[in-house]
């Protein structure tokens, strides 16, 4: 169902993709190479460094599908969006080769050889992700599943099951002790003491329990018994941490945060990212300073006011400190606590503003936040002391995010945008808390990374 690589979670199908389609971008210029090398082929690619140059351009290539949602969810089953991708991702991946090519020519297979390769890999890929949709769809590759529970936690696992087909799960329907009313998506297969009976006739393989109140309810010997001959017994609230990268916070139990695995910080995990913080800042701050004197210069020249914006945030353990970033806002405007931060065509932004917010130079500042150790890198986004105090009285567990440092960027920012509502800082908070839960050293290059595709692309949340 799903695999944990980096200290987060990846449908195994969706990674079977990945791999495959490697294998499939080594044949297409294999295959290539061969066509027009003859017997030639075998030396040159063994010998002559063609196998490593075309394990250059299986990463190139498969790292543009992954810039290019290739392997995303809602992307993996529109052909049509598949199509345009795969033409935009292979003129993407052909500008890198050229480039690497012109600069290592050592690394080029020659233009014929490439340029067949590149029209091979377009009608393989294509021609396999037919195929593994396919396969993938049919009914006898896929696990039947049930919920054992009908409350908020078992819809929210229904909803995002029955939209994830790369899940490779068939939701069958749920059991409980009565029918929910106006519930059309699953059917009710019974109440929880005919549970083995649903197991075993239905031939299900995995129980999801969800239920709101489980003390006392739960149907335990016909669990244990389901467990050791038919089917896995998995936490409802475990599994919709690893299909969904956060934590189902309105369906949280207090105990459940204290005994699970995780919310623990290691001495070696601390240092590591504050010398890691110190140190890349530094260094940033170094290469990047004729681009801040450039900026600092524009803004001064686009409209009146100060070049940096100063701004209390909350830090770890409800510290505050300032915050220093380019000014994209008129001048005092944007000052003072009590401002809803700034929205999407928002006309407090000015017009050399908005180009630095998309671009996020004018987060550029907080290098020196970092540097000196109000920040990391990576963590949970630090808001003003106002919106904090607001959001710790409505949202439950919303203070934990003061047990880590603050970042620049986080697990938050990379899967959820602008929040402008409780509902939208409540679903954030279940992303900083699956940071939290699982923090480490290949989560946070992980998100790094994922930071990186967001500044690419030009898209996905401050």
């Amino acid at each position: 169902m799903v695999i944990r690589l980096f200290n987060a979670y990846f449908p195994s199908r969706t990674l079977l993709l990945a791999f495959s389609e490697a294998c499939v971008v080594v044949l297409a210029f294999t295959v290539s190479c061969v066509f027009w090398m003859g017997r030639d082929a075998d030396i040159f690619l063994n010998y002559d460094g063609g196998f490593a140059n075309i394990a250059l351009i299986t990463f190139v290539f498969i790292l543009c599908m992954y810039y290019g949602d290739l392997y995303d969810s809602l992307i993996l089953t529109n052909r049509r969006e598949v199509i345009i991708r795969l033409i935009q991702v292979s003129g993407v991946g052909t500008l890198v080769m050229a480039v690497l090519y012109s600069v290592y020519p050592k690394t080029s297979l020659g233009a014929r050889n490439f340029s067949l390769g590149l029209i091979l890999l377009l009608l393989l890929v294509w021609f396999w992700r037919e195929l593994f949709l396919w396969l993938f769809r049919s009914k006898h590759l896929l696990e039947r599943a049930i919920l054992l529970g009908d409350g908020p936690l078992a819809r929210k696992l229904a909803q995002e099951i029955l939209s994830r087909p790369d899940l490779g799960l068939q939701l069958m329907g749920y059991v409980s002790a009565v029918m929910a009313p106006a519930r059309d998506d699953l059917p009710y297969l019974g109440p929880p003491d005919q549970i083995s009976e649903v197991v075993r006739t239905q031939g299900i393989r995995h129980v999801l329990v969800a239920m709101s109140d489980q003390r006392g309810k739960l149907p335990m010997d016909d669990l244990l018994s389901i467990k050791s001959e038919y089917a896995r017994v998995q936490d409802g609230a475990e599994i919709y941490e690893k299909l969904t990268g956060k934590l189902p916070i309105e369906s949280l139990r207090l105990s459940w945060l204290l005994f699970s695995p995780g919310f623990h910080t290691s001495r070696w995990l601390t240092m590591w990212k504050t010398i890691f913080s110190f140190v890349i800042s530094l260094l940033l701050l170094v290469l990047c300073l004729p681009v801040m004197l450039l900026v600092a210069i524009a803004i001064r020249l686009d409209s009146p006011g100060p070049v940096v914006f100063q701004q209390k945030r909350v830090g770890k353990r409800g510290k505050t400190f300032t915050l220093y970033k380019f000014r994209s806002m008129y001048d005092g405007i944007d000052v003072g606590e009590n401002h809803p931060p700034a929205a999407k065509g928002d006309d407090r932004v000015t017009r050399l503003g908005g180009l630095l917010r998309r671009t996020r130079l004018d987060e550029l500042p907080q290098l020196y936040n970092i540097m000196r150790g109000d920040m990391h890198f990576v963590g949970p986004r630090p808001f003003v002391p106002a919106q904090e105090q607001e959001l710790v009285k409505t949202i439950p567990f919303y203070s934990q995010r003061w047990n880590v440092k603050p970042g620049a960027t986080g697990w938050a920012q990379i899967n959820r945008g602008y929040c402008a509502t409780i509902e939208d800082n409540s679903e954030k908070l279940a992303y900083d808390l699956f940071y939290i839960k699982n923090m480490s050293i290949s989560l946070d290059l992980l998100i790094l990374f994922k930071t990186l595709k967001t500044l690419v692309l030009g898209r996905g949340g401050r």
